[in-house]
This record gives C-alpha cells, structure tokens and sequence, in this order.
C-alpha cells in the first residue's frame, strides 16, 4: 500500500511538474507574441504618424496651387480661398468660465489655444463647423507664453490639421487674416496687415511673451486662440490680445498674436510632458535709458540695469550684482549699484527685450551663456565677461 501511495505520489509531481513547464513555456511564447505585438503596434503607430504627415503636406502643395491660381484669375487677395481652406480647422472652445477659439493641430485630436481660453475651466466643450459637438482635456499648459494644447476623440469628426508656417519670416506691412468666434459668431474672418514685429505681453511674474506680432486686423473677446493666417494659408500666429479701453474690451485697432515658432518650439514637450521649460536668470531690473546713462556715466542709452537677483537663482550663482541704493532718476525711484548687463553671447543687450528674445529663441535651461556686465561705481566701471548657467524658470 505505502508503495501503491509512493507511486501514486511520484505520478502527480510528475504531472504537476509537466503542467508547470508547458505553463511556463506557454507564458513565454506569450510574453514573446506579446512584445511582438507591441512592437509591431508601436511601428504601424509611426507609420500612420508619417502617412499622416505626408498627407498634410500634399494638402498644404494643394492649398498653395489653388491659392496661387485664384490670384493669377482674380488678381485680388485670396481671402475666400484660404477661409475656405481653414474654417474646418478652426473651432469654438466653450467652458464654464467663458468662450474662446482654437485650432486643429493634427490628426491625433490635439487642439492649440491660448491658455487664458482654459485657465480655472473645469468643463469644456469644443464646437466643430460641422455642427459635431465633443468634450476636451486639458493636455499642456504655458501661462508663460499663454498656450495651451486640449485634446478631443479624433473619431468625432474628420480633423482638418492646419499648416504651420514661419511667424520669423513675416514683414511688416504683410497681409494676414484673424479667424475665429468673436462674442461666439462662429467662424468669423477679419483680414488686415503686421503692423509691428518682437513685441512684448506681459505674462505672470512679471515676465515677458516676446516676438509677438501686432496686427490690425479686428479681433475681439472670443477670437482668442484662433488662428492668424498669410497669404499662403499657413498659421503664422495665434490670435491672443488687444489693447482696449478700459471697460470697453473692444477693438481698437491694435491686436496681439502668438507667433508660430513659439507654437512650433513648444507644442511636442506641452503634448508629451504638459509643461514648457523656459530658461531663467533671476533678475529684475529695468531697461537703461538716456537719464540712467547720464547718471551711470555709461557710454550709450542702452543695457538692463540689475536691480535684484534672486537667492540660489542662477544669477546669484553666477556672481550677478544687485542694487545697492536707490536714487532719484528723471522723476523715478531707480534702484542702482547692480550690474548692467549688454551683452549675451556677443549679442548686443539694449533693453530686456533683446536678452529675452535670445534666451527663448535659441536656449534651454541647463544652457551656458556668456554675459557681458559694466560693474562699479560712478567713474570706476569695469567690464566683466560672466558665464552663467540657465536654469528653469519657477512656475507662477
């Protein structure tokens, strides 16, 4: 019996232990099928991403032919045509705090708008020409460059993705047309000229929005977020501000628009990560002009005169000086002592705006620049060469 009980014993471990190889070998053969199949996902994932993007291209070859033909048969500004070609990639962004304007990115249901359309929302709702109606999330958000990427189900409709074009190649003067939902009439179009390139908003903590085109082209509360258009029909700004008077929160003639390389340079890191970095010296100040040259004994009116630099910031690593005392400048408080910075890389510094621009064009944080700094007192300035790494500007 204990031999029959021995036997019986030995054939259920040996059936367990065979039932446990074909189990780990069907495991494996799974866990391979498996990435197999991923792999095979992840790499028809990239090709439809490139299909996708060579369609967009043959769209835009098109867009350009027809645009090109209508002026030779017409002779006039190809208006029709191109609002013809962008009004089903504009669309209206609804929220519990308001209503804005936006455009399609790509086929991947990601929509660019102004972040001020979406800031404190919590409900959001985006409106198509063709009537479809669906709910958004928030993807990215930069209140630094007021941008923001929201995203929808690309099944709900045919996405119409815009063409991208180069806001660094506008002049002034150059015809460009406003498309969007001023006070929610959908799919409005405004046309006018770049009255002015590199200027300035104001963004939180007293930062700047740099390269922003100024048009006069009407556009009013609800055009936020729309897309600024060219001749050839590509976006070359995100329509963003006015200047108003006060209460009033209607066109003056002066507009506001995000150019299309601060879009293009931050759309993938809002998409893939939700956030931009943007490069950070820690420092305020004020632009040099003739009354603070005259003072400092400077040679020309231009520079930024450091007031403070933030502690452990990269300036305060870097050596950077702040004021020291203050002193009554052409009827100002004007705090002095600090460097004067007039220069980064070589590249002249006449105002805040200049050393701005550069950083945001061209660097990153973790970047090296050099700056070009007049130090000392009155009669006994020197000129320093300080290398100073960027950091990452704090959240607002």
């Amino acid at each position: 019996m204990n031999e029959e009980s021995y036997s019986s014993s030995s054939r259920w471990v040996y059936a367990f232990a065979v039932t446990l190889i074909i189990l780990i070998v069907n495991t494996g053969i799974f866990t391979v099928a498996y990435f197999n199949i991923q792999e095979e996902f992840s790499i028809l994932e990239n090709t439809l991403e490139e299909q996708g993007r060579r369609i967009q291209d043959l769209k835009n070859l098109q867009q350009q032919i027809a645009i090109q033909e209508y002026i030779n048969r017409t002779r006039l500004a190809p208006w029709p045509l191109i609002y013809n070609q962008t009004r089903y990639s504009v669309v209206l962004i609804q929220t519990d705090v308001g209503l804005g304007s936006g455009f399609v990115y790509d086929y991947r249901g990601y929509i660019i708008t102004n972040y001020h359309v979406v800031e404190n929302s919590t409900t959001m709702q985006v409106a198509f020409l063709d009537g479809n109606i669906t709910e958004a999330t928030i993807v990215g958000e930069d209140p630094y460059s007021d941008l923001a990427v929201i995203k929808v189900d690309p099944g709900v409709t045919n996405l119409h993705p815009v063409v991208l074009g180069d806001s660094s190649n506008l002049t002034v003067g150059e015809p460009v047309a406003a498309i969007g939902n001023p006070f929610g009439l959908s799919n409005t179009v405004t046309s006018g000229i770049v009255s002015a390139l590199q200027r300035e908003l104001q963004a939180p903590g007293g930062y700047l929005i740099v390269d922003v085109i100024q048009i006069d082209a009407a556009i009013n509360p609800g055009n936020s977020g729309g897309p600024l258009v060219n001749l050839k029909g590509q976006v070359v700004g995100m329509n963003t501000a006015i200047i108003a008077e006060e209460e009033e929160r209607t066109f003056l003639g002066v507009g506001f628009a995000i150019p299309s390389d601060t879009i293009k340079r931050e759309i993938e890191d809002l998409i893939e990560t939700g956030t931009y970095e943007h490069p950070w010296l820690g420092i305020t100040g004020v632009d040099v002009n003739l009354a603070i040259a005259e003072y400092l004994n400077l040679e020309r009116p231009q520079g930024f005169l450091i007031f403070d630099v933030r502690p452990d910031s990269p300036a305060d690593e870097a050596g950077l000086k702040g004021g020291t005392e203050t002193a009554m400048i052409g009827g100002r408080e004007i705090v002095v002592g600090g460097d004067v910075i007039v220069a980064i890389d070589n590249r002249t510094v006449r105002e805040l705006n200049d050393l701005a621009i550069y950083t945001e064009r061209k660097k990153r944080p973790g970047d090296q620049v050099t700056l070009t700094v007049i130090r000392g007192t009155l009669g006994d300035a020197e000129e320093h060469h300080i290398n100073l790494t960027l950091g990452k500007r704090p959240l607002p």
